[in-house]
């Protein structure tokens, strides 16, 4: 017979394993649009251009971070049948 503990445990585990595949994709967007500022500003520092690639890449960052967003959520909906 099961613990009231072990119920516990098993919903918890469960409520994990569908809702894990999406805690990434925050950090995953936030990690794109960081990367990219930081190029922008390397290739600024190199170039000599004030903020110019600084802006076009978080833009393009963010582009790129939320295409990815939106696909990966949209795999996951479909894969869950929701």
């Amino acid at each position: 017979m099961d613990k009231p503990e072990d119920k516990d445990l098993k919903n918890t585990s469960g409520i994990y394993k569908e809702v894990g595949p999406y805690l990434g994709i925050g950090f995953q967007l936030a990690a794109t649009v960081a990367v990219m500022v930081f190029l922008g500003r390397w290739i600024d520092q190199k170039f000599g251009k004030g903020s110019l690639f600084t802006l076009i890449f978080a833009f393009l960052g963010v582009g790129i971070g939320l295409y990815n967003f939106i696909k990966t959520v949209i795999d996951f909906s479909k894969k869950s049948g929701k």
